[in-house]
């Protein structure tokens, strides 16, 4: 259990303690509470310290809480700032929460001669109604440094509907935390606090309110963050709160339990006569085996329904023509050489990391990190060659980190979600455009994860013994492949003729092994940060990726020799 130290005396009462002298004991408990959060984006640096920014108070009935931005220094890097909501209790209530809820306690305090705890109250009731409130009335409440504004969208007072509105804390894992009212509304908080508008609410907004795309939540309105110097922080995001069955990572892991089932009775080595051959384009256009279509079932009809909800996305991201914030932009040289650049430097970073994690990870990871690092020249030499290809497409705001558990499954389709992008990737970044394929990437790397994944999994609940894991292995790429063929096909014939899909059959085949290649070295960084023992999963991607491209490689090489002979 995480330790909290000696309870701390509050000097003064605490509706006055992040303003008065108490603060500065209150900062010092801070960095071993973020540590301790799966939110906190900062696990793999050291904390110097942390400090209250900015401290706004919100009346919450008997209570008083604060929308805290703290501000976080790291031995090495940037320094960036953390959302969190800050109360305390006392009594009976601070007894309950150390023993039922110790991951929202801050610090143990003493006020007078009552104990008690400073503790997250994000989630609580009080604060929850406070911040819907807020939103509803455009509300101006004044921190020491900024005021924290509620601003509601054209269709909030539809969505919020009449009556009162029970709130819960959502319970799912992420770089940000949501409140549910009722089952109308989602409130989510971003906890990573950052100047400029967050692509959740800007991308939302351009999608309720001209787009009029159907497939992702409607926005009711945001929080924010006006500081009396400098740009506005987007803090949170009101969106429709859309009734699902899950999200698309956890229907497919299912359907690929029902898989990996039916192939138990599959004689050996039947699998390799019925994957697919070529690049993704030619799979994409390549009829479906009537073996894989029974293997596989329904979930094949899936992939193509989410392939067309991908492309409708791309097209309605696409549509704007006057607003620079969406606008489509060429895919210029500079462009080309800013990702190769950033590609090298990525893959740099994160071979690095490996290189010191080495020693904690298992044998048969070790074996396929150690690889991968001796491979590091062809690996810089993939992520160079991006800047070489001349490519004739337009660039557009993209979802920036798509893959299935941004999906929501219905009862009868899907939903898109959390287009915040990716969490380590700065703001100015995240509103960065991109060739849509960047998403389709990300995609068929879940694909690749799903299958993989559940391998495992089936292996860990001694479903499945090791010896049967190696010999479906096979199986795994046989269905990663063909549900992406049936992803790509239904996605392509959706965007057809779309300004920003190159119109070379090989140039849309090396864009998208560029942003697989991208997707995957991104995924080797955070499952090192974050969960050890998905590492093989990035990894083995990698290696597959290198082998798969080697040929298209060679053959572009060729092809630019020849050129500069002529």
């Amino acid at each position: 259990m995480r330790s909290r130290g000696r309870p701390i005396i509050l000097r003064t009462p605490w509706a006055r303690a992040l303003r008065g002298r108490s603060r500065a004991a209150i900062e010092a408990r801070l960095p071993g509470f973020l540590l301790a959060q799966r939110w906190f984006g900062g696990k793999g640096r050291r904390i110097r310290h942390a400090t209250v920014v900015d401290a706004v108070p919100l009346p919450a009935g008997r209570d008083v809480v604060f929308v805290t931005l703290v501000g976080v220094s790291y031995a090495e890097g940037r320094p960036d700032t953390h959302t969190l909501v800050l109360g305390c209790v006392l009594g009976d209530e601070a007894s309950r929460m150390r023993h039922d809820e110790p991951h929202r306690v801050v610090a143990d305090v003493t006020l007078g001669e009552r104990e008690g705890v400073v503790h997250e109250a994000l989630g609580d009731p009080g604060p929850s109604a406070v911040l819907l409130r807020a939103i509803a009335r455009r509300s101006v409440l004044e921190g020491s440094r900024g005021s924290l504004v509620g601003v509601p969208g054209p269709a909030f007072r539809r969505m919020r509907g009449t009556g009162p509105l029970d709130s819960r804390l959502l319970g799912a894992e992420q770089s940000n935390t949501s409140v549910v009212f009722g089952r109308r509304l989602i409130l989510k908080i971003f906890r990573r606090a950052e100047p400029g508008s967050n692509p959740e609410l800007e991308i939302g907004r351009f999608l309720t309110d001209r787009a009029r795309f159907a497939h992702a939540p409607a926005v009711a309105g945001g929080l924010e963050y006006r500081p009396r110097r400098g740009a506005l922080v987007t803090l949170g995001v009101l969106q429709a709160c859309v009734p699902n069955r899950g999200d698309a990572w956890t229907h497919t892991l299912a359907a690929l339990r029902r898989y990996y089932g039916r192939l138990v009775s599959t004689p050996s080595g039947a699998g390799t006569r019925v994957r697919p051959a070529g690049s993704a384009r030619d799979q994409a256009q390549a009829p479906i085996h009537g073996h894989a279509r029974r293997l596989v079932g329904s979930y094949l009809d899936d992939a193509r329904l989410l392939g067309r909800r991908t492309g409708e996305l791309h097209l309605a991201l696409a549509h704007e023509s006057t607003d620079p914030a969406f606008a489509p932009e060429a895919f210029t040289p500079s462009y080309r050489h800013s990702l190769g650049r950033s590609m090298c430097s990525l893959a740099e970073r994160n071979l690095s990391l490996l290189k010191r994690r080495l020693p904690a990870l298992s044998p048969e990871t070790q074996a396929a990190a150690t690889a991968l690092v001796k491979r590091r020249g062809e690996l810089l030499g993939r992520c160079q060659a991006v800047a070489t290809r001349k490519v004739t497409a337009l660039r557009t705001r993209v979802h920036g980190d798509y893959h299935l558990g941004q999906v929501l499954r219905t009862s009868d389709d899907f939903v898109i979600i959390d287009f915040e992008g990716e969490p380590a990737v700065p703001l100015s970044a995240r509103c960065l455009k991109h060739s849509p394929l960047k998403d389709v990437a990300g995609m068929v790397r879940s694909f690749h994860y799903a299958a993989h994944h559940s391998l495992r999994s089936l292996e860990a609940r001694e479903t499945l013994r090791p010896e049967a894991r190696a010999a479906l292995t096979p199986w795994a790429r046989c269905w990663c492949e063909w549900v992406t063929t049936a992803f790509l096909d239904e996605y392509l014939v959706t965007v057809n003729g779309a300004t920003f899909l190159p119109p070379r059959r090989d140039d849309v085949d090396a864009l998208l092994a560029v942003y697989l290649l991208e997707k995957a070295i991104y995924e080797l960084g955070y499952e090192l940060n974050n969960r050890p023992e998905w590492v093989h999963l990035p990894l083995g991607g990698i290696h597959e990726l290198l082998a798969a491209n080697q040929g298209d490689h060679d053959a572009q090489v060729t092809t630019e020799t020849e050129e500069r002979q002529t």
